[in-house]
């Protein structure tokens, strides 16, 4: 005799957990992921103007991060996409994860970036000339390396392991890095790309407003705290490129280096006119509404098809 099922009903079979070791490799492996623009362009060290010896370029020491006042934003961009990458894999595994294996994940990220940040520092510290610029130089730019760590360790949480509503957040804040990361994988540090290249890195400005709006239409609007998170991505589009536009203009003159405080008051005039400015702030933030409400658009017609869809079968 067999026994018959009812086609509409599904069974789930019990999914194995990953083995103990696989989130700690995932860990790394985003590390490293993150690290690609920079890993490809042979990672020597940029020419340094406080270098204690006349070196060339391709003399340099190989450093795993690309130290210099003239990447900060780079930086960042390799640290905090490479958190972005460890998080989404726990977030899309998450029903597979072993015990622990979220701290494993994250263990496995910190490590390897915390590794590159000082083989780096050590290299580039042994390096510098001994003066007081060379200690304010490299103080600077290794409280960047860490602030890009503990955003990229703020951003990891957030997509792994918050509700939506935090995730989202955690998602701007990857976008907007997202853009410079994909940038100095199109046109490496360093190198004169062919026009067609050049302009398509170009094209890596809209990154951030359609992965924001995209994330925004996965996250949904319908709850209190999801209106908050949406509103709060697209302030920091606004916000936060301004910031870095403000930023590196100040940390890429050499003419403001021996006067910190002109450098300073420089970063936030920038800023000030970048946030202004309607034709600098305004597109990016068009473009992520109107992709949110596409994308929530298009989920609410697939909810309603699967609710039909439901109704029809049981009647």
């Amino acid at each position: 005799m067999s026994i018959r099922t009812d086609p509409a009903v599904k069974v789930e079979t019990p999914r194995r957990p990953l083995a103990t070791w696989i989130p700690a490799l995932v860990g790394v492996a985003a590390a490293i992921a993150g690290l690609l623009p920079w890993l490809i362009t042979g990672m020597r060290l940029p020419l340094q103007n406080l270098w204690a010896t006349e070196t060339l370029p391709d003399r340099m020491p190989i450093v795993l991060l690309p130290f210099s006042q003239y990447a900060l934003m780079l930086i960042a961009a390799l640290m905090v996409t490479g958190a972005a990458g460890a998080a989404l894999a726990v977030r899309a595994t998450r029903m597979r994860q072993p015990r622990g294996g979220v701290i494993a994940t994250f263990t496995g990220l910190l490590a390897a970036q915390l590794i590159a940040a000082a083989q780096t520092a050590i290299v580039v510290r042994g390096g510098l000339a001994d003066r007081a610029a060379s200690d304010l130089y490299f103080a600077a730019v290794l409280a960047v390396v860490v602030l890009a760590i503990l955003v990229g360790t703020a951003v990891f949480w957030l997509i792994a392991a918050a509700p939506r509503a935090g995730a989202l957040v955690g998602l701007a804040i990857a976008a907007i890095a997202f853009g410079p990361w994909l940038s100095g994988l199109l046109v490496p540090m360093g190198t004169i790309p062919a026009d067609w290249l050049g302009q398509l890195a170009g094209y890596t400005r809209w990154a951030a407003p359609v992965l924001i709006g995209v994330s925004i239409a996965w996250c949904g609007v319908g709850t209190i705290g999801r209106v908050i998170a949406a509103v709060a991505s697209l302030l920091l589009l606004w916000a936060a490129p301004a910031l870095i536009t403000g930023v590196t203009s100040a940390a890429g003159s050499r003419v403001l280096a021996e006067v910190p405080l002109e450098m300073l008051d420089y970063a936030a005039r920038v800023t000030g006119m970048a946030l202004l400015l309607p034709e600098l702030a305004l597109p990016p933030i068009v473009a992520a509404v109107v992709v949110a409400v596409a994308g929530l658009a298009a989920r609410a017609i697939f909810r309603r098809r699967v609710t039909v869809a439901a109704g029809r079968l049981e009647s």
